[in-house]
């Protein structure tokens, strides 16, 4: 399936935040937890290097908290701060500002040895598009700052958004994009909405997430679609019986297995089928 995507501004986008990293004390980079590695850009090591980072778990409320754990585990070993949250809701969003001072301990003690305590700590925001945040950003400074809306790319120029007297966020545009030369990465973006419908093939994606769900969360299928999964069964048989279930049936007997794509992808995207992660850091290791 060819994904079909936009990469915009990347060479100004690039170009700010080098300009930018000397006037901050950190990046926060966030992720969305279902696919951590799908849902960044891998540049941001790169471009960001030798600045402490915090990693911020994004829609943790969605993924599979067993593997969301392990992902905490394997950004800690890289040397990054983690906070797991979810930006829509604002859990785990209270821990931001002390999770940014404890991944500056250091720097905040020498500046009060230096008689600058209470100095403004700067955080520059990077994120892909539709990681969520411009509604992270919001959560944080407690009202509606950063223009949120549910596509892509909406952020278009950096400013900075006070959060208390002692912190200050730098948000930047949303169109650090992902690299899709991995057809899985596409898929991942596809499935979580943060590609547009419109540039899919709907059917074809929810074989894919059909076939995934199968191998990996079968029973979560069975709870909401009441089939089993066989060994022989395709993503596209699963489709079928799942439609069939549920009542889509067609004059002359046929699926309408359109639909059932829409349903699918609409519950999944909404939690109905239960919390799910597509990536695991074991996964990433041997990539």
């Amino acid at each position: 399936m060819k994904i079909q995507w936009y990469p915009g501004h990347m060479t100004k986008t690039r170009r700010m935040i080098a300009e930018q990293l000397k006037n901050v004390d950190a990046v926060c980079e966030l992720l969305d937890a279902r696919i951590p590695v799908s849902s960044r850009n891998p540049d941001v090591d790169e471009l960001t290097a030798g600045k402490p980072r915090l990693v911020v778990l994004n829609r943790a409320d969605q993924a599979d908290p067993a593997v969301t754990k392990r992902w905490a585990a394997y950004f800690r070993d890289r040397g990054c701060a983690v906070l797991e949250c979810s930006a829509k809701d604002g859990g785990g969003v209270e821990r931001f500002s002390a999770a940014v001072r404890t991944l500056l301990a250091d720097k905040l003690r020498a500046y009060a040895e230096k008689g600058q305590a209470g100095r403004t700590v700067r955080v520059m925001v990077l994120g892909v598009p539709n990681v969520g945040k411009s509604t992270f950003i919001n959560r944080i400074a407690g009202r509606k700052t950063a223009k949120t809306e549910d596509r892509p790319g909406v952020t278009r120029a950096k400013q900075w958004v006070p959060v208390d007297r002692e912190l200050e966020l730098l948000d930047t545009p949303g169109i650090l994009w992902p690299k899709f030369e991995d057809q899985s990465v596409g898929l991942n973006l596809a499935f979580t909405g943060a590609v547009r419908d419109e540039v899919m093939d709907i059917e074809g994606l929810a074989c894919n997430l059909m076939a995934y769900l199968a191998a990996h969360y079968p029973a979560a299928l069975t709870a909401r679609y009441k089939l089993e999964p066989g060994p022989e069964d395709s993503g596209y048989d699963l489709l079928q019986k799942a439609g069939k279930n549920r009542g889509f049936v067609m004059r002359g007997g046929e699926i309408d297995t359109e639909r059932m794509a829409k349903i699918l992808l609409d519950e999944f995207r909404g939690g109905k089928l239960g919390r799910f992660s597509l990536e695991t850091p074991e996964e990433a290791d041997h990539a």
